[in-house]
């Protein structure tokens, strides 16, 4: 699983100060056959109460599916969107997105993501 161990560092670097109270969870990081130069990266994020990310990008098409608790999420010339359990999100390589946060002051929110990224390159920048 060599591709896993080379992404957590970054992710886990990445994730910090987008979401500084957050905990990131890696499950899995594979090249992807038949797309040269791209890789699938998987993991949960539990988001705390109450807690929103800066303004970012995902330089890859980013998949999110929410596990636990409802989330607000919105991208740049979008409107805010608050998801349940079982409702999916889904940015381009090009969205900011704007908002990113806990939808509830009181109760913690748990999300899987899923990126499909150019291998090695980060999966989530400050948006300028």
């Amino acid at each position: 699983m060599p591709s896993f161990r080379r992404s957590f560092p970054l992710l886990a670097l990445l994730a910090a100060p987008l979401f500084a109270q957050t905990k990131a969870t890696p499950l899995l990081a594979k090249d992807l056959m038949g797309i040269a130069g791209k890789e699938g990266v998987m993991l949960t994020v539990e988001i705390p109460p109450g807690v929103a990310s800066a303004s970012h990008r995902h330089n890859a098409s980013t998949f999110v599916y929410v596990l636990e608790g409802s989330v607000i999420m919105q991208v740049k010339g979008g409107k805010p969107m608050t998801l349940g359990p079982g409702e999916t999100f889904f940015e381009t390589p090009e969205d900011i997105h704007s908002v990113s946060k806990n939808a509830s002051d009181t109760t913690p929110a748990k999300i899987l993501v899923f990126f499909v990224k150019d291998k090695g390159a980060p999966a989530s920048v400050p948006a300028n």
